[in-house]
């Protein structure tokens, strides 16, 4: 069997924790946001967790499963 490629754009935006999880960056950080209030922009700036529903996709993506 070859090997599974990993998709370039999953690699450039996606981690994978110690435990496992998959760490993702918010969207809508990049531009315009002169009009975003300081906590918004603040929430936006930190990295969240995939969702539990799409974390297979996204494994697949990597080169996990």
């Amino acid at each position: 069997m070859p090997k599974i490629k990993t998709k370039s754009a999953a690699k450039k935006r996606f981690t994978l924790t110690g435990t496992g999880k998959i760490k993702r960056h918010h969207a809508y950080h990049s531009h315009i946001l002169t009009k975003k209030t300081k906590k918004r922009k603040r929430n936006l700036a930190y990295s969240a967790i995939v969702e539990q529903n799409l974390e297979r996709t996204v494994k697949q993506m990597l080169g996990q499963c």
